[in-house]
């Protein structure tokens, strides 16, 4: 068999674009699920950390002896006991969109997200 040097080897425009196409259409098919897979691993991080601020005003209502009417406070560290001093870190947790945890206004109530009106979903259930 003889080899023709004056050939060339290469793809072809047409061969080149269905590529193109195929990629395009795998990525078109992709990406609605890797949102989808962001947005549910940020409402499940926010919601952990609500969770986590909630444990920490309990542990520190016990512990202090405050009611249900009690509003859970940050203290300056030392001074008195304050939430903050059940948190890992001492300070509360953030929202992956932004943004601390609020601590509710009393004992008795939940925390919230500071998205909760762009993210509905970011509730304690």
């Amino acid at each position: 068999m003889k080899l023709n040097p004056n050939s060339r080897a290469g793809f072809t425009l047409v061969e080149i674009m269905i590529v193109v196409a195929i990629i395009g259409l795998l990525s078109a098919i992709a990406m609605p699920n890797f949102v989808r897979a962001r947005n549910s691993s940020q409402t499940n991080a926010c919601i952990n950390s609500m969770r986590q601020v909630d444990s920490a005003i309990q542990q520190w209502a016990l512990e202090t002896g405050a009611t249900d009417a009690t509003a859970p406070v940050y203290a300056p560290a030392g001074i008195v006991p304050g939430v903050q001093d059940y948190i890992k870190g001492g300070r509360p947790p953030i929202c992956p969109l932004g943004g601390d945890i609020i601590l509710p206004s009393d004992v008795a109530s939940r925390p919230t997200c500071p998205n909760v009106g762009t993210a509905p979903l970011h509730h304690l259930p």
